[in-house]
């Protein structure tokens, strides 16, 4: 599936056959080429997370199957580590009036592109960038791994990914999403 927009990860490939029953309901549902991840494609992102979580509130075991559960809210194909840099920037930099005055850090889950990505490189620029523009907004944010006001999660699978914004509250009212 091209034009995924939520990532799920299985613990096994038991849970991973019983998510992918799970969660047709929500939407289309295949195997990726990466071991016991899932793509899905949900008409919107937004009301599949509150169906989602209600449905998790009457069958927690799915939790059970589900290591995480990841829905994007802005998702981009991208074919060099310059293009997805400059397409991350352009989402995460939507979001800076968000971030300005608030910690936060990015976090990159990247499946496949070994020697092209480097998560750990890719999540220093974003943290740099949201810096540098709160800074010019006058109102600085700061990175912080320790109970962040919001988390920027990126998804790659294979050369498609997947980014979204999570809120301390929404981390603690969604147990699926799992940022790490």
């Amino acid at each position: 599936m091209k034009d995924w927009n939520v990532v799920v990860t299985a613990y096994d490939a038991q849970g991973r056959r019983a998510a992918k029953r799970s969660l047709r309901e929500f939407g289309a549902v295949e195997q990726s080429e990466f071991f016991n991840v899932l793509v899905m494609r949900v008409p919107d992102v937004a009301s599949f997370v509150e169906d989602f979580a209600a449905f998790v509130g009457e069958n927690l075991d799915v939790l059970n199957d589900i290591a995480r559960l990841l829905p994007a809210k802005e998702t981009f194909d991208f074919s060099t580590a310059e293009e997805f840099e400059a397409k991350a920037k352009e989402i995460v930099l939507g979001w800076a009036q968000e971030l300005a005055g608030k910690s936060s850090y990015a976090r990159i889950h990247r499946r496949g592109l070994r020697g092209m990505l480097s998560s750990q490189r890719e999540e220093r620029f974003l943290d740099e960038l949201i810096l540098a523009r709160t800074s010019e907004l006058g109102a600085p944010a700061k990175v912080t791994f320790s109970d962040p006001d919001y988390v920027i999660d990126i998804e790659t699978v294979g050369n498609r990914a997947g980014v979204s914004l999570w809120s301390r509250e929404e981390l603690r009212r969604y147990p699926f999403l799992r940022i790490e």
